[in-house]
């Protein structure tokens, strides 16, 4: 009997259904990565600026330093993850980051620790760029959604272990501790990454039909559906994938990457990682001691991730416009808020409180959001034959908004005043609301081949998925 038999006979849908989500979840562990990284610099910062003696300007610079590695990991990974395919490109993603949390640990200097966030960047902007992508090529269609989302709670249950581990090391100050423990949770990810099945639309891509069909028949379970599957995969395929020829000659492509752009501007100006990188300095500004930030940091990590399972259990369900209007109208609210609080003062435990608590309320709507769905929507709408340039392009927006977003907090905190600044994002957050209706397509139960269609077809960008 021959393998595709046996694997056909073998496997279940039940099974497969278990296989496939297995997979996904070992994937979108990339996302803890992220997330560990995002979130284990805030707590430090107060330590290094004390060890190092150096200005808020100098700190600003070893937290963004991540996100200029992270646009050129993010420019790299479409070549990295079309040659050397989704799954090598995940594991040179995690080796690069096991050797940039060890060299964070053990910096000597600001500009040692600088090129060492750099090495991390570059980890996560590969990996930024390549989870979200491989999820939606193996993920069956009915919970690609879901999968997808997956890797954004993985992003937030990151950045809370690296909030609480933080919170552990403060009481020593042992910044260096904070920074490079992360490299056993990146060793481990590594271990479990060379396990993962190579992407079937990858491997069809590389003419590898047979091991294709291996795979899909293993994450589906039934032969009808591979076989519609590689019948979409190899239609779409007849044009074989060269982004940047596509982007110069078809408009249909620009547009779908200028979307891919726009998403990702949307998703930093939210303002989310402001307080993913100077969460402690904020609750600094509201009367809080040391101690009381990183508690009150832990906090908002926690908040983060149980929020990031409403998106997981409504994005197929109710679809991901009516999620992002509800989180855009959430964090507009709630910013206008913190920022009157702030420049009228809190003076009172109340008042702190109060503050706090519609800090977590932007946080919920984030998480519920814009945080994971902006992820799935890059990864939805960009045409098979250039996805890998499409990705790549709004990757690289994400990380050079979020370079933008960690290099200018503090001096507009300095600048215009706190208040003023979480009203500048109020501000970013309700043209958002307005974008979303015109431009953003619903593509909620959608095959990623009829979502390409529609968009070489020239129907408008809202109308190209339901």
């Amino acid at each position: 009997m021959n393998s595709v038999a046996s694997t056909a006979a073998a496997t279940t849908p039940s099974h497969a259904k278990a296989t496939a989500i297995f997979t996904c979840i070992l994937a979108a562990l990339a996302g803890l990565m992220f997330g560990l990284d995002i979130g284990v610099i805030s707590g430090a910062t107060d330590f290094i600026k004390a060890d190092f003696a150096i200005s808020d300007r100098t700190i600003e610079w070893i937290v963004s330093s991540m996100m200029i590695g992270a646009a050129a990991g993010a420019l790299g990974a479409g070549w990295l993850s079309s040659s050397l395919g989704r799954k090598r490109s995940l594991v040179l993603g995690a080796i690069l980051f096991v050797i940039g949390s060890v060299l964070c640990g053990v910096a000597t200097n600001p500009e040692t620790l600088i090129v060492a966030r750099v090495i991390l960047g570059l980890a996560i902007g590969i990996a930024s760029f390549t989870a979200p992508l491989y999820l939606a090529e193996v993920a069956p269609e009915r919970i690609r959604g879901a999968m997808i989302s997956l890797y954004q709670l993985m992003i937030t249950i990151g950045i809370l272990v690296a909030f609480l581990s933080d919170l552990a090391f403060s009481y020593t100050g042992s910044w260096r501790w904070m920074l490079g423990i992360i490299a056993v949770p990146g060793a481990l990810f590594l271990l479990g990454v060379l396990w993962l099945p190579d992407s079937p639309r990858w491997l069809m891509m590389k003419g590898r039909t047979k091991e294709a069909e291996d795979v899909l028949l293993k994450l589906r379970g039934n032969r009808g559906m591979v076989d519609h599957e590689m019948a979409d995969i190899a239609e779409s395929l007849q044009t074989p994938q060269r982004g940047w020829h596509l982007f110069q000659e078809n408009s249909n492509f620009r547009r779908s990457v200028g979307l891919g752009v726009l998403l990702q501007v949307m998703q930093q100006l939210t303002g989310m990682n402001v307080m993913m990188y100077y969460a402690p300095r904020i609750f600094g500004t509201l009367g809080y001691d040391h101690e009381s930030q990183l508690w009150f940091t832990a906090i908002v990590g926690l908040t983060n991730v149980l929020a990031t399972f409403i998106a997981i259990g409504l994005v197929d369900r109710i679809g991901r416009k009516p999620i992002l209007y509800a989180g855009f109208v959430v964090m507009t609210i709630s910013l206008a808020i913190v920022g009157t609080m702030i420049h009228i003062g809190t003076t009172t435990r109340a008042e702190q409180y109060f503050t706090v608590g519609t800090l977590l309320v932007f946080i919920i709507g984030f998480a519920m959001s814009a945080g994971p769905l902006i992820w799935t929507l890059c990864s939805e709408v960009q045409p098979l034959k250039g996805r890998d340039f499409g990705i790549g392009v709004s990757t690289f927006t994400n990380w050079a908004m979020n370079w933008v977003v960690g290099n200018t907090f503090l001096t507009l905190v300095n600048g215009i005043g706190p208040g003023q600044t979480f009203w500048l994002y109020a501000a970013f957050n309700a043209v958002f609301i307005v974008l979303t209706f015109w431009l953003v397509p619903e593509t909620k139960g959608v095959t990623l081949e009829d979502i390409e269609r529609k968009l070489m077809h020239g129907k408008k960008l809202r109308d190209i998925g339901a």
